[in-house]
């Protein structure tokens, strides 16, 4: 499967959403490293995969981890 890799700024572009929202709120709370990002090379710039967050956006929140903090 090809994935489409993403900047922060690029992300952001897409989904018309600041930067540092990404960043400060969406990363690790929503966006998940391994599944919605990546940080290749062990480095500490981080690659979003774009089909995850669209996913992501499309399907939403689920009940179970609203009610479990997942």
């Amino acid at each position: 499967m090809d994935n489409t890799y993403l900047t922060t700024t690029e992300l952001a572009a897409r989904i018309k959403y600041d930067e540092r929202v990404i960043r400060e709120r969406l990363k690790d709370s929503v966006l998940f490293e391994g599944v919605h990002y990546i940080r290749p090379f062990g480095g500490r710039k981080i690659l979003f995969i774009w089909e995850r967050v669209e996913e992501e956006m499309l399907i939403g929140v689920s009940i179970e981890s609203l009610l479990t903090g997942k």
